[in-house]
């Protein structure tokens, strides 16, 4: 498999299919793996492109040492930029990622719009206001691992209730080695989205694909997106039908910005 060094980490990645290129991302604790397992992997719907997918530094098959300012989503979305840099040179993407990854786009596209055709941002996560909690949430969780290990940690997480879209998937352990997992959630607690007017600059066709009923992924955040970039479609699965759609909302979408179509609207 693959591999790029980057400054203090090594990712891990892998291109498929040939055609425009797409790059998946995937979130927090997550991987490419469970992300095709929790059905956000939506590059898998794109026939006739090639399919950039990677591990996040530390995540999965990607190495990274424990550096709590090197799971900012700035930093994240450098490293996005440089494997991009690497493996499509001059080429711009179609981005899709979910949450930690949604956030990675969106720095990525503001430092480097040029990179990109359209964004497909998934479950964003909270932002701003709701930020805080989670972010107490993440520092909580670090000092739990901490003083009680990983199995703490684990049971915790599986007391919490599932949103409705994701009741019938089967839960996975975090894809991270246990000794980073400390540091990586304090790192997603010091980091957050820039401001509303700022992404209001990035100008990208973009679609928002989010679920109901899930603290994690506030429809709230949605909702900001959609109005912060002019033209942003944005749809809610409140239901595990309705979120096995997305890998068809997501190519209709791509095929629509690549033939010029207009893309917008709720549902």
């Amino acid at each position: 498999m693959p591999t790029l060094e980057l400054d203090r980490c090594r990712l891990a990645y892998d291109v498929t299919g040939s055609g425009p290129p797409v790059v998946q991302l995937h979130g927090l604790l997550s991987d490419r793996a469970s992300n095709a397992a929790g059905g956000l992997d939506l590059a898998s719907g794109l026939s006739g492109h090639r399919a950039v997918r990677y591990d996040a530094r530390g995540h999965g098959r990607s190495a990274a040492e424990p550096v709590v300012e090197d799971w900012s989503w700035s930093r994240l979305a450098a490293d996005l930029l440089d494997l991009l840099d690497a493996v499509v040179p001059g080429e711009p993407v179609h981005g899709i990622g979910p949450s930690m990854g949604a956030a990675t786009l969106l720095y990525a596209a503001l430092a480097r719009p040029e990179r990109f055709r359209s964004l497909v941002l998934c479950v964003p996560s909270t932002a701003w206001a709701s930020r805080r909690g989670q972010a107490a949430a993440y520092r909580r969780g670090a000092e739990l691992v901490e003083r009680h290990g990983l199995e703490a940690y684990l049971r915790a997480g599986r007391a919490a209730p599932r949103p409705p879209a994701v009741a019938d998937r089967e839960t996975h352990p975090p894809r991270i080695d246990p000794r980073l997992l400390p540091t990586v959630l304090r790192g997603a607690a010091a980091t957050d989205l820039p401001p509303v007017d700022e992404l209001a600059r990035i100008g990208l066709p973009t679609l928002v694909l989010a679920w109901s009923e899930d603290p994690t992924h506030p429809l709230s955040t949605a909702q900001a997106l959609r109005e912060a970039l002019p033209g942003e479609a944005l749809h809610v699965a409140g239901t595990p039908g309705e979120l096995a759609q997305w890998p068809r909302r997501c190519a209709e979408f791509v095929r629509a910005v690549e033939v010029g179509s207009p893309v917008g609207g709720a549902g």
